[in-house]
């Protein structure tokens, strides 16, 4: 996978929030004209892009936010169990104190912070714009990987 791609209303801010959970800014640009427009179906269009990069370096997020043709649909508030895609999660350290830094950004828990398994600390927040984002703190060796492969 190269990238999960994220539609928001302001770039500026949602790059602050993903680089506060621990992502890093690799560039922005403009990605506007119609051959882009051929690629997503929407025309002539002007979208301003920002790659941000995982700690580890093996996962981008790429956030665009289209000033023209505007904005059609809005999923952000739907429920976890609505249809397409529901979140991005990230494993994340200290997750008690990542949430009180997120507060900072609109970053609100939707439910509780639970332990799964003593694997993973982890919850679903709203964070900037409502967008719906998993978070998981790793507390031990054991993954879910091992579980999965457990059960087969």
């Amino acid at each position: 996978m190269n990238n999960v791609g994220i539609v928001v209303k302001s770039l500026d801010n949602a790059i602050s929030f993903f680089t506060e959970i621990g992502l890093t800014l690799e560039g922005r640009a403009m990605v506007e004209g119609e051959w882009a427009g051929r690629v997503t179906g929407l025309g002539n269009q002007s979208v301003e892009v920002a790659m941000l990069v995982t700690p580890d370096g093996h996962s981008r997020l790429e956030l665009s936010q289209f000033l023209t043709p505007d904005i059609i649909s809005d999923h952000r508030t739907s429920p976890v169990n609505s249809l397409g895609y529901l979140r991005v999660m990230f494993r994340v350290d200290n997750l008690d104190e990542l949430l009180i830094r997120l507060e900072k950004h609109g970053g609100a828990i939707v439910g509780d912070v639970v332990n799964y398994e003593n694997i993973y600390k982890l919850c679903y927040i709203r964070g900037t714009e409502g967008l719906l984002i998993g978070l998981a703190e790793q507390l031990g060796n054991k993954t879910t990987t091992d579980i999965l492969e457990n059960n087969e």
